[in-house]
């Protein structure tokens, strides 16, 4: 691990058992989280977003997954701690926000309780110091009237309030690592854009590495440094945010960007659409994960999935083809242009 490396995935394999045998959700993920660094994980639902998140943190028992590979935690692989190590981990060093705000939430309990109960938990402190570390979070995730929402139970906030008391809560123990699971999707636009505006003054204040999951790659554009495009339990490619805009090389990667509505150009145009959907995991193809949706699959994509191979230092690609497409692609602009 580098100095600044906070968390190291390395061929992270989770299994689910079910009536139909073992399914693979994660299929060899391997990335890396550097201190202080915002790194968005996107693709379509069913790609192993989510799944490879609450692998970190081990959320699924022996009876119903199987985990394989290393997660690597400031140079700790947490695949091997014990379970009441790891117990310590989870929701003290690595805190995760979910989805849906008000089913995370305990409804016959106040958001006093709620905040300062993993407080009293992880740290030797009274319930007065509890009470005004909470207030501090509340204050920190510009809740309004913080000591009137201590006394509150979560019906009686708004979606954006509940979706500010769990990164609140996620917060009370001063995580090195966050992980957003789609924190943002059942909020209005503006409540939003809010969310992510506090996520990064956050990590600028408290130094803390973000891992990020979206589909929208909008956010990915406005909130993170680096980002990994997921299919069908594999990242197929990974880069910085900048390059990843300006070219793509997964033809994956090329659908989701071109499926992005456009303020400029004809109303009448129809979206852009990837062809399909994803596979089920009980009947993924064989070869590359893709091939089934790809306008570039020949009789290689077919029989072999190809490695995840740098394209530089900040770049990695899973693709057969990607040079030879991207330079296609790049005719098509010029002879547009023309």
């Amino acid at each position: 691990m580098g100095k600044n490396s906070l968390l190291e995935v390395k061929n992270l394999k989770t299994q689910f058992f079910t009536e139909q045998g073992k399914v693979t959700a994660v299929d060899g993920v391997s990335f890396n989280i550097n201190k202080g660094e915002i790194v968005g994980v996107v693709g379509e639902s069913g790609c192993g977003k989510s799944v490879t998140s609450q692998s970190i943190l081990q959320l699924h028992d022996s009876f119903s997954a199987e985990y394989g590979g290393e997660i690597l935690f400031n140079g700790t692989d947490l695949m091997k701690l014990p379970k009441k190590k790891m117990r310590k981990v989870r929701g003290k060093e690595i805190s995760m926000i979910f989805q849906d705000s008000l089913s995370s939430l305990n409804p016959v309990y106040t958001v006093g309780k709620q905040l300062t109960e993993p407080m009293l938990l992880h740290q030797k402190i009274t319930k007065k110091e509890a009470y005004e570390q909470a207030l501090e979070l509340l204050e920190l995730t510009h809740i309004p009237a913080p000591e009137k929402r201590m006394n509150e139970y979560p019906h009686q906030l708004s979606g954006g309030m509940q979706q500010r008391v769990m990164i609140a809560m996620a917060l009370a123990s001063k995580p090195e690592l966050l992980i957003a699971d789609e924190p943002t999707t059942a909020l209005d636009v503006t409540i939003q854009s809010q969310i992510l505006d506090l996520l990064v003054d956050l990590n600028k204040k408290l130094g803390m590495g973000i891992v990020f999951i979206t589909h929208d790659l909008g956010v990915v554009a406005e909130l993170c440094n680096r980002v990994l495009v997921m299919y069908l339990g594999q990242v197929i490619e990974e880069s910085d945010v900048k390059s990843l805009f300006e070219q793509p090389l997964h033809p994956y990667t090329q659908g989701l960007i071109k499926s992005i509505p456009k303020m400029e150009g004809e109303r009448k145009t129809e979206l852009y659409t990837i062809k399909g959907t994803v596979p089920s995991l009980n009947d993924k193809p064989k070869g590359c994960p893709f091939v089934t949706r790809c306008p570039y699959a020949d009789n290689l994509c077919h029989e072999r999935n190809p490695e995840l191979r740098r394209h530089n230092e900040d770049r990695a690609v899973r693709c057969w083809h990607y040079q030879e497409i991207i330079s296609k692609e790049q005719d098509k602009h010029a002879d547009a242009k023309n």
